[in-house]
């Protein structure tokens, strides 16, 4: 499965849900979502179904930056959390 990125924004605020498989080679996509939809954004993850450690990586750099993750499946959380202590 590929991934799908839904997009809703509203009052300043864009939420994006992932949903499928996040990959390396989605990345520049999501980053371009980021850059069109101004500094509010909330990454609703309810649907990603799987991800690797770039992703994993990735998506703990997007927090640092003030991104919100919501609804991040335990396993994600996890392994988010077991590389940053790396």
């Amino acid at each position: 499965m590929k991934l799908r990125i839904e997009k809703d924004s509203q009052r300043g605020k864009t939420t994006i849900r992932l949903i499928g498989h996040f990959q390396l080679e989605h990345v520049e996509e999501l980053q371009k979502q980021f850059e069109q939809n101004g500094s509010q954004f909330v990454l609703d993850l309810t649907e990603l179904t799987l991800v690797d450690l770039d992703i994993v990586r990735f998506l703990g750099t997007c927090e640092a930056s003030g991104v919100k993750l919501v609804n991040c499946s335990r396993y994600i959380r996890e392994w988010m959390d077991q590389e940053g202590k790396v």
